[in-house]
């Protein structure tokens, strides 16, 4: 059974500490995929939480464009953001897209036959994916799963996914069956693990600054929750259903609008349909760091 960590220290210290309770070590050259936050925005994972871990692994910090219009859209005002938002003074950034995409084979996936990424994926060995975990306008929640799929995906990889294969248009991204695009989610993330190994691959999700919109957003809507903690684990199946179980679980008033934003969405079908393709397991034991 999967386990899945957790700490209440939302903190720099806490995110070194339980990378470390996980017990393995990441190896050569390690990407940490995050989200740089659309301009506007003001509750993404900040620099000064997350840059101690980062330097600890001797990370680089990874990104792709958008597909949609903004100051992430094109490598030139997303490089921009990234300084803006203080990621540039933490570490070494890489736009991974920004030279090119590559498609990367899906194995017996729901919709995908492949997902295309950006080129730059091969110069890592390791990847650490930290994810903010808090709603979604498409997906009804983002977390590591949302964060690997749509996230590692190139400008045209994300409309292919969010298309559900059927094109890159992005006229018809709308239209696409709900439960596809869930699915085509999974089945990008099955090839990014397969294209790493399970075993160089961990997961981080912050649950804070929990608001019913994603940080793709310039204009989210502030918390509407307080601050959870911290999850990790080596199965990305298991440390979305965790931090899922954790909303519904709490008591919180707040926790009304996040549900009501996941379920209008079927948000949890990525979180399915990612365990019926074996990337992990929706049962798992739950460890609290702080009571070690």
């Amino acid at each position: 059974m999967a386990k899945v960590l957790f700490t209440r220290d939302i903190s720099p210290e806490g995110l070194i500490r339980i990378y470390e309770a996980l017990g393995v070590e990441l190896k050569g050259k390690t990407a940490v995929k995050i989200s740089t936050g659309e301009p506007g925005g003001h509750n993404f994972l900040q620099p000064a939480l997350i840059g101690g871990l980062v330097n600890k692994l001797e990370g680089t910090i990874c990104e792709c464009n958008t597909a949609y219009p903004g100051g992430r859209n094109m490598s030139e005002v997303h490089w921009q953001t990234i300084r803006d938002h203080g990621f540039y003074d933490i570490a070494p950034c890489d736009i991974m897209d920004e030279e090119g995409e590559k498609a990367i084979p899906v194995k017996d996936g729901f919709h995908l036959k492949e997902n295309v990424v950006g080129t730059h994926i091969d110069n890592y060995d390791s990847m650490l994916v930290l994810s903010h975990f808090k709603g979604h306008v498409f997906g009804g929640f983002g977390g590591a799963l949302k964060n690997m799929s749509i996230g590692l995906a190139s400008s045209r990889g994300k409309l292919l996914i969010h298309n559900a294969g059927a094109g890159d248009s992005f006229d018809t991204l709308f239209t696409t069956v709900q439960d596809h695009f869930l699915e085509s989610m999974a089945d990008a993330c099955r090839s990014i693990v397969d294209h790493y190994g399970a075993e160089n691959m961990v997961y981080i999700n912050v649950a804070n600054k929990i608001s019913p919109d994603c940080d793709c957003s310039a204009n989210p809507k502030d918390p509407v929750m307080a601050d959870i903690g911290i999850f990790a684990s080596l199965d990305p199946v298991a440390v979305d259903q965790a931090c899922v179980d954790a909303i519904y679980n709490s008591d919180d008033e707040g926790r009304a609008e996040i549900i009501e934003r996941m379920e209008g969405r079927h948000g949890i079908h990525v979180v399915e349909a990612a365990a019926d393709l074996g990337l992990g397991s929706r049962e798992y034991e739950f460890v609290n760091i702080d009571a070690r």
